[in-house]
This record gives structure tokens, C-alpha cells and sequence, in this order.
């Protein structure tokens, strides 16, 4: 992303509906740990409407993973509705590498719970931070 980009901007979304395994705290923490040392990568959060945070970071364009057909419909209709909010916010999608597009949050995060080893599914301060979870 960044050979795109001058800047880019890793945000974390605040959602009241969601309960995240991580607080906010944690997993900006484990952001910055991972990707806050990197030029021209900048760690944040929001709360709201993704368009309405892109466009008062001045924001051209949101990045949005796809990692196999089942993302897309939801991702499509996403990309839809945030082009009717606002046209000035477009939306790329960008694939994984192969060895990355069967994963997802849901399956890391059952796999530590059952006592497995993620290292090397996810950064090792993120395997550390899940292991510390499901061991309380």
C-alpha cells in the first residue's frame, strides 16, 4: 500500500455494538507495535462513519481487503454506500498474498483460544497478546 501512497493511515474503527476480544488501547498498541515504526504510516482511531474520517483527514481513498469472493459482497455494498455519502472517497481493494487468504480474525483467534499456536498466522506481539487472553 504504501508503494501507492504517500501517506497512509491504519485506523481502528470504535463500534459500541462490537465487543472486541482487545479494548481500543490494546489493539492501537499492538498497531503501533507492528506498523507504527514504519515512514509514512500514521496509527489512529475513529469513531463513526468511515467517510466522514476520511474526508476530514483529507483522505482521496479507503483500502479494503479481500481475501476471497464471500468478503466481496459485503465489501462491494460497503464501497457503495460510502461512494453515496460521499463521491470523493473512493474505494481499492487490494488482495492478500496466497499464503493470507484463509485467514481471518475469527479463526486466529479460535485457534489461540483452543491452546494453538498462531506465530505464524500473525505478528509475534499479536500472538503474544492472544496467548496472554486465553490463558487468564
Amino acid at each position: 500500500v504504501r508503494k501507492l501512497f504517500d501517506e497512509v493511515i491504519v485506523a481502528v474503527a470504535h463500534n459500541d455494538e462490537k465487543q472486541p476480544l482487545f479494548s481500543l488501547e490494546e489493539r492501537l498498541d499492538l498497531l503501533r507495535e507492528t506498523a507504527g515504526k514504519i515512514n509514512s504510516v500514521r496509527i489512529t482511531h475513529f469513531k463513526g462513519l468511515l467517510v466522514e474520517f476520511a474526508r476530514a483527514e483529507k483522505a482521496g481513498a479507503v483500502i479494503r481487503g479481500l481475501r476471497a469472493v464471500s468478503d466481496f459482497e459485503f465489501e462491494f455494498q460497503m464501497a457503495l454506500m460510502n461512494r453515496k455519502l460521499d463521491a470523493a472517497v473512493e474505494t481499492i481493494f487490494l488482495m492478500p498474498k496466497e499464503d493470507y487468504t484463509y485467514l481471518s480474525s475469527r479463526i486466529v483467534k479460535e485457534i489461540a483460544s483452543l491452546g494453538g499456536d498462531v506465530s505464524s498466522f500473525v505478528p509475534t506481539c499479536v500472538a503474544k497478546a492472544l496467548n496472554r487472553k486465553f490463558t487468564r
